[in-house]
């Protein structure tokens, strides 16, 4: 049976699909990019500012799912620029002290002109 997760602590979906679904266990987030979900507006300044904002708004799926950053087994991160790796990873490596497995990218253009998204999955306990 699959459930969907909707939280406002998060920024709704600009699209047809769900914050997050979880399968069984396993749950399975949409990316997340650097909105603020109070305001629908983008985190203005850098790479670092983004990433937290990120980090926020999937904490809040998280919890809005029943778990948290230590049950993450896999993430999917996009940059929109790979000079920004080292400043990414100083704020990544705060949240995900697991060490889950991970794919990193450059893309061309990320939704919005954001610097990053990261998208993930998790174990519900």
């Amino acid at each position: 049976m699959l459930k969907v997760t909707n939280t406002p602590k998060a920024p709704a979906a600009i699209g047809p699909y769900s914050q997050a679904i979880t399968c069984g266990n396993m749950l399975f987030t949409s990316g997340q990019i650097p909105i603020i979900p109070e305001t629908g507006e983008i985190a203005q300044g850098d790479i670092t500012v983004q990433a937290e904002q990120v980090m926020k708004n999937l904490n809040a799926v998280l919890e809005a799912s029943g778990t948290e950053f230590k049950n993450v087994v896999k993430t999917t991160c996009f940059l929109a620029d790979m000079a920004d790796f080292a400043a990414f990873n100083a704020v990544y490596e705060k949240y995900f002290v697991g060490k889950p497995a991970r794919s990193c990218v450059a893309v061309k253009q990320l939704p919005k002109n954001v610097l990053c998204e990261v998208e993930l999955i998790a174990v519900v306990e």
